[in-house]
């Protein structure tokens, strides 16, 4: 396995009765458990503004190996009845762990969007697209996240039926309409489905280490 930077992408919805909980949760444990994991680097909570599920979760690791350590083995073997019961309680997850490239700019805008690329999709011509747009104002960073089957293991609720393991081109802006707008001429180009989400919050290692 090639040693590169990796991603955690897990996407839920959850039934507004148990939102409060689960938000909770999510922002008071679970993203502070992984994110002490080794080899994490960030986990960043995402909500939706269109997007057929409501909340994103964004683990960035300092390679793929992070996904096959003893550290994070040993996560799954010591949950907590906190996590249980709200990986229990999570509707229609996605969860994929995938190799991050093409990544071009720095930082992370407030705006998302995640851009699931078509089967025919040329990802050849991303770099110069890259090119082109990284000088349009609101225009902060992209990346291209490409799962493997073999990481991706579902989650608790997630259905184990025709799982695709599709690119997702991920988009980051300071200005929603930009965001947008790039979306859509990467649509285009890529023949890929549109998510957009605004940012909750990130926990850096950093952050996490000093205090």
């Amino acid at each position: 396995m090639k040693s590169t930077h990796g991603m955690l992408f897990v996407a839920t919805n959850i039934a507004p009765e148990d939102e409060a909980d689960f938000n909770q949760w999510y922002d008071q444990e679970h993203v502070e458990e992984r994110v002490a994991i080794s080899g994490f680097l960030s986990g960043t909570r995402y909500q939706a503004v269109d997007a057929d599920r409501k909340y994103l979760g964004l683990y960035e690791t300092d390679s793929l190996e992070a996904f096959t350590s003893a550290d994070y083995h040993a996560a799954f073997t010591r949950q907590t009845e906190w996590s249980v019961k709200n990986l229990q309680k999570m509707v229609n997850p996605m969860r994929r762990v995938c190799a991050v490239s093409h990544k071009q700019g720095k930082g992370s805008g407030n705006h998302l969007a995640v851009l699931t690329l078509n089967e025919t999709a040329d990802i050849g011509v991303l770099p110069a697209w890259q090119e082109k747009i990284h000088q349009t104002p609101g225009y902060i960073a992209s990346y291209l996240l490409t799962p493997y089957t073999a990481l991706s293991s579902p989650l608790p609720r997630e259905t184990n039926e025709n799982r695709a393991m599709r690119p997702m081109l991920i988009i980051s802006s300071s200005d929603p309409a930009c965001c947008e707008q790039l979306a859509r001429a990467a649509a285009a180009m890529l023949s890929a489905e549109i998510q957009l989400y605004s940012l909750g919050w990130q926990l850096t290692k950093q952050e996490l280490t000093n205090g």
